[in-house]
């Protein structure tokens, strides 16, 4: 049945609730051309001001994995795969792929690239002498059967209408709606074809939701849709008001995760791990736990595997910066402040980041913070390094750390989130 864009976009306009066979002919008609720019952007607006209803919603998203390819794996063990919303040194991937897999599942990670102060997982690992991210269907299986766990980019064929749309969306101001949010990660999500899907959905300053009642919002709206295509699909609502751990950048951060697998690194890290593997074991009925998997050597053995698998070296030198500068305490007090979209601007600024999507990026840039708020500090006690290739960056860089980065009086109580502020289920 055809029909006409200008009638959808009116129904929208005017508050209605479009039918399953409207949506299903509008991203066909898009994804092919048929349906102009302008046309879904004038839509989106509409859904944005007017939002959806949830079988809008799904049947949205319905519509986008039908775009293009569903992906299935011919394997001997169950399938779990993770998504975050994104953050500053939000590195969890990097540890929790080999550490579940260590623990018996296969783990399908389509990754992406970093835009403006969120890093991506891609240019993380490409920090990795010789490793490579883009995988054909049949090399992706070949590391998950015997690595058990892939981490690459997600090909062409998989939702090509959310790839239309999500450029579109980024340049109408149209990225903050909850409908087209959760429909966006999902496609992909359920096209990617695990059997589970557990969310790590942020929030904080540094999140791309930084309202916890938004984030609950959008995790429920996503478990949902999980729900409703037939996938077991759990959500935490995590904090992102502090960056997590104690660096963001690239080649720093996954010096950061091997410190994880081999037994060490950030509390918070750590924990986060531990309860995101946790949650993906329990959805696909592994009774195993993660924490000794980390103790005995079992999570780095794979992470081992892993790269190697991907044509990476896993004892190479990470890329060392030509340039670094510490910011250090000029009184003596409590950390008050590290602020994540602060520290996640000055990395992006410090070359780390990329502002359009076919930028490049800096592996050695990046930060590395000494303290955290609560932590007492003495006059001239290191705060924060930044390092990078060009000298020249450094200015931009301190400006936003000067902002976002306080120390307060001796004795000064520092309020925090807690890392993990609700579970959601559906």
């Amino acid at each position: 049945m055809a029909f006409h864009a200008v009638d959808i976009i009116r129904t929208k306009r005017d508050g209605g609730e479009l039918t399953g066979e409207q949506i299903d002919w509008v991203i066909a008609a898009y994804t092919r051309g048929d349906v102009a720019e302008e046309q879904m952007a004038a839509l989106a607006m509409a859904i944005f001001l007017n939002g959806m209803a949830p079988q809008e919603i799904s049947r949205w998203t319905d519509a986008m994995i039908a775009s293009g390819e569903r992906l299935s794996w011919d394997l001997d063990r169950p399938t779990v795969d993770k998504h975050s919303t994104g953050g500053v040194g939000d590195k969890i991937t990097l540890p929790l792929a080999p550490l579940v897999a260590a623990c018996g599942a296969a783990v399908p990670q389509l990754s992406g690239r970093g835009l403006g102060h969120t890093g991506g997982t891609l240019d993380k690992l490409e920090s990795i002498p010789g490793w490579r991210g883009a995988l054909s269907n049949d090399e992706m299986l070949q590391v998950l059967r015997s690595a058990g766990a892939v981490i690459c980019a997600a090909g062409s064929g998989l939702a090509p209408a959310d790839r239309k749309l999500y450029s579109l969306r980024d340049i109408t101001s149209t990225v903050e709606c909850i409908p087209l949010i959760a429909s966006s990660i999902m496609s992909k999500k359920i096209a990617e074809g695990a059997q589970a899907i557990v969310l790590d959905v942020k929030t904080g300053s540094g999140a791309f939701m930084s309202d916890p009642a938004r984030a609950r919002e959008l995790a429920a709206t996503m478990v949902g849709l999980g729900a409703r295509a037939g996938v077991d699909t759990r959500a935490l609502v995590t904090a992102m008001d502090v960056p997590l751990g104690r660096t963001a950048g690239n080649a720093v951060e996954v010096a950061e995760s091997v410190e994880v697998l081999a037994g060490g690194g950030p509390a918070d890290v750590v924990e986060l791990t531990l309860t995101l593997a946790r949650e993906m074991l329990d959805a696909v009925g592994i009774d195993a736990d993660p924490a000794g998997a980390l103790a005995d050597g079992r999570a780095m053995d794979a992470w081992r595997t892993l790269i190697l698998a991907q044509g990476g070296d896993p004892d190479a030198p990470l890329p060392r910066p030509r340039h670094t500068h510490t910011v250090t305490a000029t009184s003596a007090g409590v950390v008050t402040r590290l602020d994540a979209l602060a520290i996640g601007r000055a990395v992006w600024l410090l070359g780390a980041g990329r502002s359009r999507k076919e930028d490049p990026v800096s592996a050695a840039a990046g930060a590395t913070w000494h303290a955290v708020p609560g932590d007492e500090v003495a006059v001239g006690a290191p705060l924060i390094t930044l390092q990078c290739d060009d000298e020249q960056l450094l200015g931009p860089a301190l400006a936003e750390v000067e902002a976002g980065l306080q120390v307060g009086a001796p004795g000064a109580v520092v309020p925090r989130m807690p890392l993990i502020l609700d579970r959601i289920v559906p």
